[in-house]
């Protein structure tokens, strides 16, 4: 992900024409080609492993070229059974709200598309800390050294880890509302976000920035929040335009008239609203790839469910006679976006907890000089406008399991329950019957146990192997994130520049033989391996993921000495000049484990 995440049509543009520039050529000699390990002096693998050390290991030197032999696909006919557990976040509240703990997996029941499913996993953490015993990585080298004295806690698996993004909508909030929550925000994230955790800051300001990248140290984010407090806030411009269309109507002659007035600020209204769904959109699709548990905490004065639908409301209380206004606003419904962003959070474990910063609104209509009464009076009007804006917050966070903070002007007792849910929960996982399917499936999560309530997400859609490849190469693109169980290595070779200006950049992925499963099959031993790549310029865009096979094949009596060595596969990037980040994501099919790591390289200079 670059500094900023531009929506414009130019900024696709640009990346749809670096797409084909950054398109793999792979070279003759790897591409859908076995190398033959009994022949050391031809063979590229075995060449590599010359001088390599038993997995894991760093990758060995570059070897030769390898030779040419039968294509891939004559040897990679074992059938391959993918096993994907489907993990759901849950929280049990009783009647009070507070939260039950102390539950255990017979406690709890689980339906796919209302049809029961057995709980393969379960996993409890009770304030902050992993209940039973965890297989977890260490605390990564960036988080912040502990005080003296303070005992180092239990880690987190990283399947479990909290990946946490503070949104600011600055386009739809006042600057005074927004830093009076600044305010709480800091603190919530200095003694609520643990050292295991990863915080991450976007604004929005018509595009999305990226204030602080992925970070353990939440202080840099509670720090970067008092930057964004001198930055403008747009909604001051939408209550101008809001009066200006109010007071239009009111001195309109003819319906007609005032309806052409509402008409084009509506049109104006959802045209914005539909760049705010984009920013949305594209902070969720980017979190795609990333393990773990992850969370947006959206911050703004509410979001238009329906451009303008309160100005129809004033329209139709001027024009009583005209009933069909209201129905005119249909055309600038977003109900169906939303939704759109729900399922794709819901896709990707994402959940929104929504934050109003309006707070408990003050309307100009209630004041002595714009006093109105009645249901069709201007108070009901500032009414409709109230509940309009805070209904994509309550809906994203309900149907992903979250939470709406509404109606206050004091966040902080709402975002310490927040912090409860990053803290005490419960993750239950299963395994489905069907596999990358592409379509949504509804989650259902009940407790056996009298006056429990559940919270969780609604639902997921199950992608294909490919798709999660594809979202993990990208992940390693936008993120510091890597994940490595292959131990994989990447190394660049020498760049050579075409006629045409573009260079051919030489790509060369280490893979230990020993961390693959190898199947016999007449005297030698085959591997199920798939790869990707793709490429990012240093402005953001990026070019397609592209696929194919590793063809892996050890002869039977040179297994043993071939686990303890390399096999390189080698692939060259066509690329534009330019400071640029490679991702390549490895698959091990009948091991379902998969690598991911990313580099970055100087290409032309």
């Amino acid at each position: 992900m670059g500094t900023d995440m531009h929506p414009n049509r130019a900024g696709q543009t640009l990346a749809l024409c670096l797409l084909a520039l950054f398109t793999p050529l792979f070279a003759g000699a790897a591409r859908g080609q076995k190398p033959d390990l009994s022949s050391a002096a031809k063979a590229h693998a075995a060449a590599a492993a010359a001088t390599a050390k038993p997995a894991p290991a760093k990758p060995g030197p570059k070897g030769a070229a390898a030779t040419p032999g039968a294509p891939a696909t004559a040897f990679f006919d074992t059938e391959v059974v993918d096993v994907s557990v489907v993990n759901v976040d849950v929280y049990v509240t009783d009647k009070k709200g507070n939260r039950v703990t102390g539950l255990v997996k017979d406690d709890f029941e689980m339906f796919e598309d209302g049809k029961p499913v057995g709980i393969t996993n379960f996993y409890s953490v009770l304030g902050g800390k992993a209940q039973g015993e965890v297989s977890t990585p260490a605390p990564p080298s960036d988080a912040p050294p502990l005080p003296p004295g303070v005992a180092v806690p239990a880690p987190v698996s990283e399947d479990q880890r909290l990946r946490l993004v503070v949104y600011i909508d600055n386009y739809n909030i006042h600057p005074f509302n927004r830093n009076k929550v600044m305010r709480d925000l800091r603190s919530f994230l200095r003694d609520h976000i643990s050292r295991e955790d990863r915080v991450m800051l976007v604004s929005y300001d018509r595009e999305i920035h990226v204030r602080r990248p992925f970070t353990s140290d939440a202080n840099v984010i509670a720090g970067a929040l008092t930057e964004l407090e001198t930055v403008t806030g747009n909604a001051v411009h939408f209550d101008s335009d809001r009066r200006d269309v109010l007071d239009r109507i009111a001195e309109s002659r003819s319906y007609q008239e005032a309806e052409n007035f509402v008409h084009l600020y509506s049109e104006s209204v959802f045209n914005d609203l539909s760049f705010s769904i984009d920013g949305m959109k594209k902070i969720v699709d980017s979190l795609a790839g990333l393990p773990g548990r992850k969370a947006i905490l959206y911050v703004s004065d509410g979001i238009p469910m329906v451009a303008g639908q309160d100005i129809y409301y004033a329209l139709a209380d001027k024009y009583p006679n005209n009933s069909g206004s209201l129905n005119e606003s249909a055309q600038f419904d977003a109900s169906r976006r939303f939704d759109e962003v729900a399922a794709a959070a819901n896709a990707n474990r994402v959940t929104f907890y929504t934050i109003d910063a309006g707070g408990l609104r003050t309307y100009a209509s209630t004041t002595a000089e714009n006093h109105g009464v009645g249901p069709s009076g201007s108070v009901y009007v500032d009414t409709v406008d109230s509940q309009n804006l805070q209904g994509p917050l309550q809906m994203l966070a309900e149907a992903t399991g979250g939470k709406a903070v509404l109606n206050t002007n004091n966040v902080a007792p709402d975002l310490n329950r927040i912090a409860t849910d990053f803290e005490t929960f419960y993750s239950l996982g299963y395994t489905p019957t069907h596999l990358g399917d592409g379509r949504y499936h509804k989650i259902t999560v009940k407790v056996k146990k009298k006056g429990m309530e559940v919270r969780h997400r609604a639902g997921y859609r199950d992608k294909s192997i490919e798709s999660q490849m594809n979202d993990g190469t990208i992940a390693a693109l936008d993120f510091p994130f890597e994940s490595n169980p292959l131990s994989i290595g990447i190394d660049f070779g020498q760049q050579t520049r075409r006629e045409d200006g573009y260079f051919l950049l030489p790509i060369e992925v280490k893979i230990p033989i020993g961390r693959l499963v190898l199947v016999p099959r007449e005297k030698v031993r085959t591997a199920s391996v798939r790869f990707f790549v793709s490429a990012m310029d240093s402005d953001g865009n990026k070019s397609d993921v592209q696929q194919s096979r590793i063809p892996i094949q050890v002869p039977e009596a040179e297994v043993a000495t071939a686990k303890k060595k390399y096999y390189v596969y080698s692939v060259s990037l066509l690329m534009r000049g330019g400071d640029h980040r490679v991702a390549v994501g490895v698959r091990d099919d009948l091991a379902s484990s998969a690598s991911f790591v990313a580099k970055g390289v100087r290409v032309g200079g």
